[in-house]
């Protein structure tokens, strides 16, 4: 029984490392089609979406079907309810990153472009980063790298802040801009809520291999 226990066990590692990166690309994809313009990728990204909830449901069969069958205990548990976690987490990612490719593809069709303020460049940056990291995590069992992660979620919360107040006075001298600066803004915060979701996970990798529960507590 352990020898099955261990190959479902792979499988269903194999299982979440996919659909991680597929969240991770259509979260690139996303990304383009706002800072540099990809309105030919926002379909695509949107399409992709529904793979992504297809996956998470298969993630989710074999989770239970794991605990149905072999009833793991101590580390396989762990493993098992964090895949569960991290599962969740990453099927909202893909949400976000088909929201973020509606923006674009709205900023898209506006008669003028919108300037993209440097801010939400440097705010891409760091988030891709961070899912990046956090699904590494993931995948090597890496706790130190986990907690950097979490380290990073507080610089992007600043970025949003910022973009927040660098919106705010263009709508005030470019009134006529606004549509495009709301979608820049609504790009930012969909952006923010990525970086916490992939804190999720980098949290989720600390419960997996330490049995340790930080959320809620500060980093």
């Amino acid at each position: 029984m352990a020898i099955h226990l261990l190959r479902d066990l792979d499988q269903l590692k194999k299982e979440i490392l996919l659909l991680g990166a597929m969240v991770e690309e259509a979260t690139h994809k996303a990304i383009l089609t706002v800072v540099d313009h990809r309105a030919e990728l926002a379909e695509e990204v949107i399409r992709g979406d529904r793979e992504v909830d297809d996956r998470e449901v298969r993630v989710e069969d074999e989770c239970l079907k794991v605990l149905a069958l072999h009833q793991p205990v101590a580390n396989d548990l762990r493993f098992v309810l964090a895949v569960l976690k991290v599962n969740n987490d990453l099927e909202r990612v893909g949400d976000l990153a088909r929201n973020i490719a509606e923006r674009g593809r709205d900023l898209a069709g506006l008669p003028e472009k919108v300037a993209v303020p440097v801010e939400i460049r440097t705010m891409s940056e760091r988030v891709r980063r961070m899912l990046r990291d956090s699904l590494n995590a993931v995948v090597q069992s890496d706790t130190e790298l986990a907690r950097q992660v979490l380290d990073g979620d507080e610089e992007v919360d600043e970025l949003h802040k910022r973009i927040f107040t660098v919106i705010k006075d263009r709508i005030r001298g470019h009134p006529d801009q606004v549509e495009g600066l709301i979608q820049l803004l609504s790009t930012s915060r969909y952006l923010e809520r990525i970086a916490d979701l992939a804190t999720n996970v980098a949290e989720d990798v600390v419960f997996m291999v330490q049995g340790e529960v930080i959320r809620h507590q500060g980093h």
